[in-house]
């Protein structure tokens, strides 16, 4: 009884969190539309021994979802199955996102707020570990645009993303949170210098030691699109050759003559004339094509 009148509350009370069940014409409550009977027969024994034994054929996801429609907490002490993996799957689904939220307010919203508040609106950040040191050549620093990367030092947040699915989690709860252009993955990084070679003439090469880490890409700008128009810069001519712009009376010195170079098969049916023998010995003669 306990255990109906908290989902009773969660379902029914007048919370605005909770109260997303609607009656129907007849003022009836359908409480498990589109829960299968298997599944609602095994969540009914929650209501009476607290827990829920998944039934055989039955997948964690489809149980999970049936948990969160009737607000059940989905955790190891109310759910029992036989496929450990599947439930700590989603387990470690649940422990990612808490995990992640709170790194993304302790760790990565301060460097995209001091990117925001520098005139950026994108940010590339790369986790390092607690024990990595970056130590470049202030005469060849790397030339890859690493100096445009932000750094977090914390071997923990730096674990959490070793794992794929940890970085789907986080990518989602970026989406989430109305960020665009996001990615995550795996790069090298430029720690230190190993060595300079001398290219012919002088030049010389600077071999830097990479190592594999994180790194989040993500944007926030609104006008993306905009941003990577151009304008061209109107060009002037000197006579009108656009009969049409002419018939609309454009100004001249707004329009853009364009003569673009024929291409092969416009070469191909040009008309081809021999050279007549008589024009070439008599520098009189008339030229049939004038």
């Amino acid at each position: 009884m306990y255990f109906s009148i908290i989902s009773y509350y969660r379902m029914f009370g007048s919370g605005r969190e909770h109260n997303f069940t609607r009656p129907n014409e007849k003022g009836e409550y359908e409480v498990a539309e589109g829960i299968g009977s298997t599944v609602f027969r095994a969540i009914l024994d929650y209501y009476k021994t607290g827990i829920i034994r998944c039934p055989d054929g039955i997948s964690i996801p489809e149980l999970r979802e049936a948990c969160d429609y009737l607000c059940i907490s989905f955790e190891y002490s109310t759910i029992k199955c036989r496929d450990l993996s599947a439930l700590m799957h989603e387990l470690s689904n649940d422990g990612a996102r808490r995990q992640f939220e709170f790194y993304l307010e302790e760790m990565i919203l301060p460097l995209m707020v001091a990117s925001a508040q520098s005139g950026e609106r994108e940010c590339h950040i790369v986790v390092l570990t607690d024990d990595d040191v970056v130590d470049w050549d202030e005469e060849y620093p790397p030339q890859m645009g690493e100096e445009y990367s932000q750094i977090i030092y914390s071997t923990k947040l730096y674990r959490f993303f070793k794992y794929i699915e940890n970085r789907d989690v986080a990518k989602s709860v970026l989406k989430e949170r109305g960020l665009k252009k996001i990615r995550l993955g795996i790069e090298g990084y430029p720690t230190y210098k190993e060595k300079v070679k001398k290219r012919p003439g002088g030049r010389p090469e600077v071999i830097y030691n990479y190592v594999q880490r994180p790194f989040i890409r993500m944007s926030w700008e609104k006008e993306e699109g905009k941003s990577r128009h151009v304008d061209f810069q109107c060009v002037k001519s000197k006579s009108i050759t656009n009969l049409a712009a002419a018939a609309a009376d454009i100004p001249q010195d707004q329009l853009v003559v364009m003569h673009p170079t024929p291409q092969v098969d416009e070469l191909d049916i040009l008309p081809m004339h021999p050279p007549s023998g008589n024009n070439d010995l008599d520098p009189d003669g008339q030229n049939p094509m004038l």
